[in-house]
């Protein structure tokens, strides 16, 4: 059985509701590639911070825990970068942890800049202050490896729902604005990232909602 849907706008109520429970919340939005999870995640920090000020809310990418293209040289594994063992899995979840504790007085998370395709350490503060985190990824849900320990994290975790050919549309033009033709970009989306995608799919049946993006 499916988790209940949510629109945006749903969506958004729902994590000030979240925000404004006492104590921190720490939101997983999880989905295949192209699904909208760092274009959701966005609108639900604006929309927290509109509605409790400036800093409620910070949004904290699983991508910032890719491994960097050197190692992803060295492991051989460039080519299929964005699948699950391209990325530092012990070390997000000890992130999450951190930011779940809630008891430093900031946390440093760090980004991904899609300008250098590199992972960007100690780029996003977390102050103590803050009662909403929102981190996405592909594989909040995965019950693999360290990510299982995340269901347990998480306050919720809600899912992405796209149509296909929506999510390989915007890929593609994801990759041709950094750089790639729209063959090579076409390519990526359904050969490398679509393959991450068939891994994703199956996980929506352990969110707690699911988002029509």
């Amino acid at each position: 059985m499916l988790p209940p849907e949510m629109s945006v706008d749903d969506a958004v109520d729902r994590a000030i509701r979240l925000a404004t429970d006492g104590q921190r919340a720490v939101l997983g939005i999880a989905g295949a590639p192209g699904a909208g999870k760092s274009t959701l995640a966005r609108r639900i920090v604006a929309g927290v911070d509109a509605a409790l000020g400036a800093g409620a809310a910070v949004q904290v990418p699983m991508d910032g825990f890719h491994l960097a293209n050197t190692a992803l040289d060295a492991l051989g594994r460039h080519d299929r970068k964005g699948a699950i063992d391209t990325f530092d899995g012990d070390g997000y979840v000890a992130l999450v942890r951190r930011l779940v504790a809630g008891d430093e007085a900031v946390v440093w998370a760090p980004d991904f800049d899609r300008r250098v395709d590199e992972p960007v350490a100690g780029s996003i503060a977390v102050p103590q202050r803050t009662r909403l985190v929102v981190s996405e990824g592909n594989y909040l849900l995965d019950d693999s490896g360290p990510w299982a320990a995340l269901a347990d994290l998480f306050t919720e975790t809600w899912f992405c729902a796209v149509e296909d050919t929506v999510r390989v549309d915007r890929l593609v033009g994801r990759h041709m604005r950094h750089g790639r033709d729209h063959e090579a970009a076409r390519t990526w989306a359904v050969e490398v990232d679509g393959v991450n995608a068939v891994r994703v799919a199956p996980t929506v049946i352990r969110a707690s909602r699911t988002v029509r993006t």
